[in-house]
């Protein structure tokens, strides 16, 4: 008998998470035409859902997953579509939670990095490891991320499936990458016509701008008789740079105001020509789930310097620089290696796009569907 899978998918237009449920929900829709997935949403109008088969039935509920009152409102909402199971494509379970359901956990950075007190720290991380508990099973996107589950949430480990992202397909780059006009134009427009570093994700304490930007002003002044790089700048794409004032002021100190540009969010279309137009993409982050950009600069064809910690080394494999995030000389020497060394480069391009390819959305959606025959038919059984 057919399944009725609910999947959250309120998210599905944010950077991120919503890569995951879009590409995961388009993945489901190319294996599965016998269950029905009831997918909600914030608004009736969802471009995201465009091009799905008949099975996959939007439902709009409109009030935030953030909002207070989803900590008890959404438990009637979910309860009357009458699920077998409930999918939370990210760790945010409400206290009343119909069961089963199902949770992808990305990371755990905002309880690690968490700038709180302690009392209410505490009590993130109950609520957080309650919804976990109570949960059939737990999807970690890496083995970083199991362990950290298992060993820091206490997670029991039958619970607990690994099971990878993959790169978002846009930025998989094919023919040659995207049309030359329209590259130009779009570097036209932000007036880009230099070589560039490049740093594409959010911006918090975690992913450690502050020494990627330290790290630059120490490469500039290596580079300042450079006859390609002398003129090299540092282009942040990311949101919230306003929140981390501690950005900013790594720029002023290191007197690198002019080279270095915070451009905010940009469209898709946009940031696939800066992933394919960059000279290095740097991601020095001190803690990561999984780490798409990274792998999404890989697969356009762009070589990556990154860390070696948490889960960036399994998701790159030797298909990237690794440096340590704490020592801003090795990010330096990382990046500079990259840029000087023309047969370093290529082979990096190459083991980037070999890489990326290890990763497929298809095949992530077939294990989660796995995981929904498993307890959707326990339920049944029970």
């Amino acid at each position: 008998m057919a399944l009725r899978i609910v999947i959250d998918a309120r998210r599905i237009g944010d950077f991120g998470i919503g890569t995951y449920i879009r590409n995961l929900v388009h993945g489901l829709a190319g294996l599965d035409s016998e269950n029905t997935y009831v997918l909600v949403v914030s608004r009736p109008d969802e471009p995201e859902l465009a091009g799905l088969p008949p099975n996959f039935i939007p439902t709009v509920y409109r009030r935030s997953d953030s909002h207070w009152m989803n900590q008890y409102s959404c438990y009637f909402f979910f309860k009357e579509l009458a699920p077998d199971l409930v999918h939370l494509p990210h760790a945010v379970v409400p206290l009343l939670m119909p069961r089963p359901y199902v949770v992808t956990i990305h990371d755990i950075g905002s309880l690690l990095f968490a700038e709180r007190r302690h009392v209410r720290r505490s009590m993130r991380m109950y609520l957080f490891r309650r919804g976990l508990l109570r949960a059939e099973r737990v999807i970690a996107v890496s083995g970083a991320t199991r362990r950290d589950v298992e060993n820091i949430l206490n997670i029991p480990p039958d619970r607990i499936r690994q099971i990878y992202d993959a790169p978002d397909p846009r930025f998989i780059r094919q023919d040659g990458g995207a049309d030359p006009a329209e590259r130009q134009r779009i570097l036209e427009r932000y007036q880009i016509n230099y070589p560039f570093i490049l740093y594409a994700g959010a911006v918090r304490p975690q992913k450690n701008i502050p020494r990627l930007v330290e790290a630059f002003a120490v490469l500039r002044g290596d580079l300042e008789n450079h006859p390609i790089y002398k003129d090299l700048r540092l282009i942040i794409i990311g949101d919230e740079i306003s929140k981390y004032p501690s950005v900013r002021r790594a720029v002023i100190k290191t007197r690198v105001e002019d080279v270095v540009r915070f451009l905010g969010f940009v469209p898709v279309d946009a940031l696939r020509v800066f992933f394919e137009a960059a000279s290095v993409f740097a991601f020095p982050s001190l803690y990561e789930g999984f780490g798409l950009p990274p792998l999404e600069a890989m697969a356009s064809g762009t070589p990556v310097v990154t860390s070696n910690v948490s889960s960036l080394p399994e998701v790159v494999g030797n298909a990237a620089v690794l440096v340590n995030p704490e020592n801003v000389f090795d990010i330096a020497r990382g990046l500079r290696e990259v840029l000087v060394d023309e047969s370093l480069r290529a082979e990096l391009i190459r083991k980037g796009q070999q890489q990326a390819r290890r990763f497929s959305w298809s095949q992530t959606a077939r294990q989660v569907l796995e995981i929904y025959l498993e307890v959707g038919q326990s339920r049944r059984r029970g």
